[in-house]
C-alpha cells in the first residue's frame, strides 16, 4: 500500500502519538496472521486522539484494534489508518461508592483484579474475558453468567468528527455480543459500578473462573476466543461437535479438540486459513442443523 504517513504528518502537525507507515498487524494479533496497516496510529492521549480524528480527511478509512484477541485481520491488510490505544489509555482508577474507572486499553483482567484488590465483587466475570475494555464495550463482552451491560454506569468516546462523548448505558445499545453506537466512535474509558465484596472471596472466584478456562478451553494456544455467537436456544459449540467440526483441518488452521467454538493457528495458518475453516465450520453447520452461525470474532481488511 502507498506511504500515506509522510501527508498525514504535513496536514497534521500537531500529532503527538507515534505514526508509522505499512506496520505488520500480525505480532498484534492473538492469531498471530494478517497484512499491514497502512498507517497505525498510537495516540498519546485523548486530546491527540480527537485531534486526529477532527481532522483526518473524511475519505481515509479508520479502524480501531485493542488486544488483538477476538480478531482476524486478513491477508491483505488494512487501509487507511489504524489506532491502536496505548498507555495514555491504560489507567484504573478505584472511585467512590464501589465504581471502577478504567481507560480502554486496560486487560479486562487487569480491572476485574483491581477490583478484587479494593473489594468490589461483581466485577469478577472480566477475568474470563481475553481482551481489553474498549472490546468488551463493543461487543458488551461477557463470560461466566455477567455482561458488560450488567455494570456499566457510563462509557466515554470520541467519534469521527473529533467530538467527545459520553454514552450512558441505555445509550449503549446493548444487546447480545453487540453495542449500539455507531462504529466510528472509539471508546477512550469507561466507569463500571461494582457492589461491597471480601477481597478472599472475589479472589477465590476468580481463580474458579481461571480453573475452568484453562481446562476447558485452549488459552495456550494461537486463538481468538470464540468463535461464533450462541445461537438463540441453542450452544455453538454444540452445533458446531454434532456437525462433525471438531479437530477439522484446514492447512495449519484447526478446530480446537478442546472447544470446538474455538478456532486455533497451529503455526503458519494465514488469515484466510482460519477465516475459510470457519466459514467451512458453517457450512457443516447449517447443513447438519439447518442453523447459521454468526461470526462472534471480528474479520477486517483486505482479502488476497
Amino acid at each position: 500500500m502507498d506511504d500515506i504517513v509522510p501527508d498525514l504528518k504535513q496536514k497534521l502537525p500537531d500529532l503527538r502519538g507515534r505514526l508509522l507507515a505499512n506496520e505488520p498487524l500480525a505480532p498484534l494479533t492473538w492469531f498471530r496472521v494478517g497484512g499491514p496497516a497502512q498507517a497505525l496510529f498510537m495516540p498519546e492521549d485523548e486530546k491527540d486522539l480527537a485531534y486526529l480524528l477532527a481532522n483526518l480527511s473524511a475519505d481515509v478509512p479508520v479502524t480501531v484494534i485493542g488486544l488483538g484477541s477476538n480478531l482476524i485481520v486478513r491477508d491483505g491488510g488494512l487501509p487507511g489508518v489504524v489506532i491502536r490505544l496505548g498507555r495514555g489509555f491504560n489507567e484504573t482508577k478505584i472511585e467512590p461508592a464501589h465504581r471502577v474507572r478504567a481507560g480502554t486499553a486496560v486487560p479486562d483482567l487487569r480491572v476485574a483484579k483491581s477490583a478484587q484488590e479494593a473489594g468490589i465483587a461483581g466485577l469478577a466475570f472480566l477475568r474470563g474475558i481475553p481482551g481489553a475494555i474498549g472490546g468488551a464495550l463493543r461487543m458488551n463482552g461477557g463470560a461466566y453468567g455477567a455482561e458488560t451491560k450488567d455494570v456499566l454506569i457510563e462509557a466515554r468516546g470520541v467519534d469521527r468528527a473529533g467530538n467527545i462523548r459520553i454514552y450512558s448505558n441505555a445509550e449503549m445499545g446493548f444487546s447480545y455480543r453487540h453495542c449500539g453506537v455507531r462504529d466510528d466512535v472509539i471508546f477512550t474509558e469507561a466507569l463500571f459500578q461494582g457492589t461491597p465484596g471480601d477481597p478472599a472471596e472475589i479472589a477465590a472466584e476468580m481463580d474458579e473462573i481461571t480453573s475452568k478456562r484453562e481446562t476447558t478451553q485452549p488459552v495456550k494456544s494461537r486463538t481468538g476466543g470464540s468463535t461464533f455467537k450462541n445461537p438463540p436456544g441453542h450452544k455453538a459449540w454444540q452445533l458446531i461437535d454434532a456437525a462433525g467440526c471438531r479437530g477439522l483441518v484446514l492447512s495449519d488452521a484447526q478446530v480446537s479438540e478442546l472447544h470446538c467454538n474455538f478456532l486455533i493457528n497451529r503455526g503458519s495458518a494465514s488469515a484466510a486459513d482460519i477465516e475459510n475453516l470457519g466459514e467451512e465450520v458453517r457450512r457443516r453447520v447449517g447443513d447438519q442443523s439447518g442453523v447459521t452461525l454468526e461470526w462472534e470474532i471480528k474479520r477486517i481488511g483486505i482479502k488476497m
